[in-house]
């Protein structure tokens, strides 16, 4: 691993360990209240050894990126200038995969820019966040009550962030490594991606696109990464016995298999 720095953002690097190595680079992009480090777990090394480049960014104000002034500063379009910055200090256009609030963020980037091929991971749909949060509030009242205390910088309980992000087993020491490593979220991006910047579909020249949902996700529920695929014009492949958290389930790979085969049938079609 390298952890690297482009400009002020902090960039955690993977290359493959032998040749050869694929022409079009892969860029992750986070989720909310967490940052690149996610991504290090598992799914960097797993697709770095099948010939990937991978990069993985935390965006401003996250992990050992920029911290100017308030978090509640940053918003949606500082996130997709983040992606921007460092696409432009790649060595060739990426394949962009988001999860969760980063894959809210690759949707607006496509308003901007094209890529090769891009891959929604239990991403907040088109539509917003707005659905989400009042299914949560029917639902998981606990839940929803928690992840606004993580958005006000407080911390929420352990098993908030077990019920949050998984459905398969967890070891309890494990958990808490990830839960020391949440953090809070930009009050601002939140509302950006409830009501105040959606995406326009229109405007994007839409790559081919993977999406990808968890049977048991409460944040981002299959209905509505259906939604999101039926928005783009393609099918919502949802990953049965796991929950929000995929690139961090214990099953991982069964997520990580099913975007390298759909890699691997881009490659052939020249994606």
């Amino acid at each position: 691993m390298n952890r690297s720095r482009f400009g002020d953002l902090e960039v955690i690097v993977r290359t493959p360990p032998r040749a050869p190595v694929r022409e079009t680079p892969l860029l992750f992009v986070h989720g909310a209240y967490t940052a690149a480090w996610c991504w290090d777990e598992h799914f960097l090394p797993h697709f770095a050894a099948r010939g990937h480049a991978c990069y993985a960014l935390s965006l401003s104000g996250h992990g050992a990126s920029r911290r100017g002034g308030y978090l509640d500063g940053y918003s949606l379009a500082d996130y997709v200038d983040d992606v921007a910055e460092v696409i432009d200090k790649l060595p060739a256009p990426p394949i962009l995969l988001g999860h969760s609030m980063g894959g809210m963020v690759v949707q607006k980037y496509l308003e901007r820019a094209t890529v090769p091929a891009a891959v929604l991971m239990c991403s907040v749909p088109p539509q917003g966040l707005m659905s989400s949060a009042i299914g949560l509030m029917m639902s998981r009242p606990n839940l929803l009550s928690d992840l606004n205390r993580i958005l006000g910088g407080g911390q929420p309980h352990p098993e908030s962030l077990r019920e949050a992000l998984f459905h398969q087993p967890i070891d309890a020491e494990l958990l808490m490594r990830y839960y020391h490593r949440c953090q809070p979220e930009s009050h601002r991006a939140i509302w950006d991606m409830t009501l105040f910047n959606l995406p326009h579909p229109s405007r994007m020249k839409v790559p081919p696109l993977l999406v990808i949902g968890a049977e048991h996700d409460h944040l981002i529920p299959p209905s509505q990464v259906r939604m999101t695929a039926q928005t783009y014009g393609t099918e919502a492949h949802i990953l049965p016995g796991m929950g929000h958290g995929i690139m961090l389930e214990s099953g991982w790979r069964d997520a990580a298999d099913l975007i390298a085969d759909w890699l691997d049938r881009g490659d052939q079609h020249g994606a």
